[in-house]
């Protein structure tokens, strides 16, 4: 493996999705990683369509319905957790208000720990994921209301 064939994977690797991995080749062992911000992971609202009411999932099966709600949706794949520990009580809960940039949950993806952060002010009207919970991109993680 030259500079070159280096060069050309550092540069695959930093247009990449991927956080870090590690390649060995005869005597030679790389390792790359990179830390994705917060600013990265920060959870941007969707109002959700008034046009018919919207039936989102909720940690206790049963299903949120009101057409005036927003919702915060997952900015990855990865594993929801609601705690910082198992231990720990909740970021936030129903009812709840929000401050913009309070952490309002975690999201794991490729064992990073990525803080959720609150893009605006605002009451949780329900929890819609579960703690421990594999999440979509776009997934509604909370019901909200914009204050």
């Amino acid at each position: 493996m030259d500079i070159k064939q280096i060069k050309e994977l550092m540069d695959d690797f930093d247009n990449s999705g991927l956080s870090g991995f590690k390649i060995k080749k005869d005597d030679i062992e790389l390792e790359f990683s990179k830390t994705i911000t917060a600013t990265a992971v920060s959870a941007q609202p969707q109002t959700l369509p008034a046009a018919q009411p919207t039936t989102l999932p909720t940690q206790n099966n049963q299903s949120f319905q009101d057409v005036n709600a927003d919702a915060i949706l997952s900015p990855m794949v990865g594993t929801f957790y609601a705690a910082p520990s198992p231990d720990s009580p909740a970021f936030v809960k129903k009812g709840d208000t929000v401050k913009k940039g309070q952490v309002i949950g975690i999201l794991e993806a490729m064992k990073i720990m990525n803080e959720l952060e609150a893009e605006f002010d605002c009451k949780i009207l329900d929890v819609l994921v579960s703690d421990g919970q594999p999440v979509e991109y776009d997934m509604p993680l909370f019901a909200i209301q914009k204050i």
